[in-house]
């Protein structure tokens, strides 16, 4: 009898889990009647976060890396233990030759990659490959590489990263017609911000060989899932987060630097006054992740997005973006991307905007736009539910009867 009960222990034990940690979130427990849905845009923050801003403030504040007298050498060492536990919570096997620089988030970060790395690294009749149809701070940004380098008579050309239109991932077997002797840098993102699907970087690694840097977005991945540089999976030279998104404060972020393919990265001009309350923020929140478990929520999110992607698949009104062969829950068709928490339609009648307001009126906030995305897509509003280790199956199948009774 009892090996017959071990399952059903380890689903109470599950539900004990996420009920603990869902009401470690205050404001979640303020706003019951509402059902938050927009995690990758930004994170709720748990109360261990906003009680270590609160102790900071109130026993520690100053500039780090100016002055000599207590508070002031706190704050510098809280930044520089940050830098370390970036590095130990990437899994950086060689964290004494990687470098962790603080942003303002992710577009900011990939900003510094771009012209304080890249265009001194690119020489005359390079090329790079980019994500088009990704984030557009996954775009922008090696434009305006290109651009300054041809100011200085430098001759760049940027490819894009061949997509597959069905799913959004990377095709990896046109990887071959763009990839080339002259191919020096791959900017490619970690986790789709739309479709939700992991874009398989391992695949550009093969392509590219073993001496081309890679930059990684990790926004929507870093705070989600496990993300471990030291999987050969995951050869990357670059990894950009966005704070906000993993549980910390806004306005703040990181770019890891493994430091091993072409020069150190050293962010240029004067680095003034950095958000010490952000970097606090970011410390307590990676504390806070470990302890919950990346492998943990990672499983409970794509589980969710697996029950809404499979039930909402059934209902004829809606059209799920992403990779087709992923929208059963129960699918193990080898060319399927499980869907990591985010899940993005469109109702076939209902404009994107208005579905977005009579979601609300329901009590649930979701993002409803063009979400970003650049490329031909941006202009197609979309619905996105985007989810974290908060939500629960109950929320989920409110939203479906609202959907539901929609059709």
């Amino acid at each position: 009898m009892a090996e017959e009960r071990r399952p059903e222990r380890a689903h109470e034990e599950e539900g004990d889990w996420r009920r603990e940690l869902r009401a470690q979130f205050p404001i979640l427990a303020a706003h019951p009647d509402l059902t938050y849905l927009d995690s990758a845009a930004t994170s709720q923050k748990p109360r261990a976060v906003i009680e270590a801003v609160e102790s900071y403030l109130t026993t520690s504040n100053a500039n780090a890396g100016r002055g000599t007298y207590p508070w002031a050498n706190r704050t510098t060492e809280l930044v520089e233990r940050t830098r370390e536990r970036v590095k130990e919570f990437l899994g950086d096997p060689q964290p004494q030759y990687s470098d962790v620089h603080f942003t303002g988030g992710t577009t900011e970060g990939l900003r510094t990659v771009a012209r304080d790395w890249l265009v001194p690294y690119l020489k005359d009749g390079d090329e790079i490959l980019v994500p088009f149809a990704d984030h557009r701070a996954n775009l922008e940004p090696w434009l305006e590489a290109r651009h300054l380098l041809a100011e200085r008579g430098v001759g760049v050309t940027v490819r894009a990263l061949p997509r597959q239109e069905s799913s959004g991932d990377y095709d990896h077997r046109a990887l071959d017609r763009v990839v080339g002797p002259r191919t020096r840098f791959v900017a490619a993102t970690h986790v789709h911000h739309v479709y939700g699907g992991d874009m398989n970087v391992h695949r550009l690694r093969a392509a590219v060989g073993p001496d081309v840097p890679i930059c990684l977005d990790a926004a929507q991945s870093v705070g989600h899932l496990p993300v471990r540089v030291g999987d050969p999976d995951l050869d990357v030279d670059f990894v950009v987060f966005s704070g906000h998104k993993a549980l910390a404060l806004p306005g703040t972020g990181a770019v890891w630097a493994r430091n091993t393919r072409g020069p150190r990265l050293r962010p240029g001009g004067w680095q003034g006054t950095p958000n010490t309350v952000g970097i606090v923020s970011l410390l307590a929140a990676l504390d806070w992740l470990d302890a919950a478990g990346p492998e943990r929520i990672d499983r409970h999110v794509t589980r969710l997005a697996g029950r809404l992607t499979d039930r909402l698949h059934r209902l004829e009104s809606y059209e799920i973006l992403g990779c087709p062969a992923g929208l059963a829950a129960d699918s193990a068709l080898p060319e399927a991307q499980r869907r990591h928490g985010i899940v993005t339609f469109r109702h076939r009648d209902i404009p994107s905007d208005d579905l977005g307001f009579i979601l609300y009126s329901h009590g649930f906030m979701v993002r409803a736009d063009s979400l970003c995305q650049a490329g031909a897509d941006e202009k197609n509003g979309s619905v996105r539910v985007s989810l974290h280790v908060y939500n629960t199956e109950e929320e989920i199948d409110r939203l479906l009867a609202v959907l539901a009774s929609l059709e």
